[in-house]
């Protein structure tokens, strides 16, 4: 077992990114909003529900362009994901 990394990639503490196992875990203040996919696919990130600010985070993570956008799941799918994923 490794030990976890803890950061915040924007120097912010509302903003945090999580390294444990082999997977990364971002989240927006207490909020996890994307989490990366063991098979490479890249992260699974959640559709923006609050503001501006997680916004910005979501963005970082997934680079916030259109397509982007349009691949993000909402509230019930990455619940599922989240649960498929074992966390």
């Amino acid at each position: 077992m490794s030990i976890p990394t803890i950061d915040h990639p924007t120097d912010r503490p509302n903003f945090t990114r999580i390294e444990i196992e082999g997977r990364t875990l971002w989240y927006s203040y207490r909020t996890l909003i994307a989490f990366n996919a063991y098979n490479g696919s890249g992260p699974v990130v959640r559709e923006n529900v609050w503001g501006p600010t997680t916004g910005k985070h979501l963005n970082y993570v997934d680079g916030g362009d259109t397509e982007a956008k349009a691949a993000r799941l909402n509230t019930e799918a990455f619940q599922q994901a989240v649960t498929e994923a074992g966390l």
